[in-house]
């Protein structure tokens, strides 16, 4: 039980590590939540800096729900418990202690949790292919990663009920709970065009913004003069 908790509190500390944040502060002296979709992440850091900076960071978010989840595997502890500590490492990186519980949206931290826990237990294989499956077939269709993502999180506690223990199908439903709040519950930027509480929230569900317009949305900048212009900021 010490072990546990100990990985829980390290998990939630790792993942609330903001290197989006971080990296955006010092390539571009920008606090990374007042630009683009506002989310802490390698994708909106690369869109407001570049893919050099975006690309090593999602890779370091993807990194931290695998590696804690492998780390509990080794420490012997049980599939609930591993999912356990997977779940805290993407609380951590979606309410950061760090930028005070403000954060991204724990998608890549939460697709390590899903792809490792195959591979370093006595599990099929399907549900992380019906995710990826959705994900990419959604991204190549849409263009778009927000829906595809919503949709491929939301299938895999479908899929593991077929064919997992109850304890994992609720892990993954925790997963799919925890990306759908952080989306209805991000604060509203007051740049964005008023809109009415029922619009707002779909367009939050579905596509992860607060208006219909994407582009808009994911190249946004505070309304203060002075700022420095984001590299990856496009011109209208």
């Amino acid at each position: 039980m010490t072990i546990w908790l100990t990985l829980i509190l390290g998990a939630y500390f790792l993942g609330s590590v903001p290197a989006a944040y971080v990296v955006a502060r010092l390539a571009r002296d920008i606090d990374l939540r007042q630009y683009g979709t506002g989310q802490v992440g390698g994708g909106n850091l690369w869109r407001m800096t570049s893919w050099r900076f975006g690309l090593p960071v999602g890779a370091f978010d993807f990194s931290k729900g695998l590696l804690m989840v492998w780390a509990a595997q080794a420490a012997g502890l049980d599939i609930a418990q591993q999912i356990a500590v997977g779940l805290a490492v993407v609380i951590g990186h979606n309410w950061s202690v760090f930028l005070r519980f403000s954060g991204g949206r724990g998608v890549a931290t939460a697709i390590g949790v899903i792809l490792i826990l195959p591979v370093i237990n006595d599990l099929t294989p399907w549900v992380a292919v019906a995710f990826l499956t959705v994900l990419v077939t959604g991204v190549v269709l849409l263009h778009s990663s927000a829906l595809p993502i919503l949709l491929g999180t939301a299938v895999t506690p479908l899929v593991s009920l077929f064919y997992e223990p109850l304890s994992v199908t609720i892990g993954f439903l925790a997963i799919f709970l925890i990306i759908v709040t952080k989306r209805l519950t991000a604060p509203k930027p007051e740049e964005t065009t008023p809109t009415n509480k029922r619009r707002l929230l779909l367009y939050r569900l579905l596509f992860d913004r607060d208006i219909g317009d994407r582009k808009a949305w994911m190249y946004r900048s505070p309304p203060k003069t002075g700022d420095p212009e984001p590299a990856g900021r496009k011109k209208g």
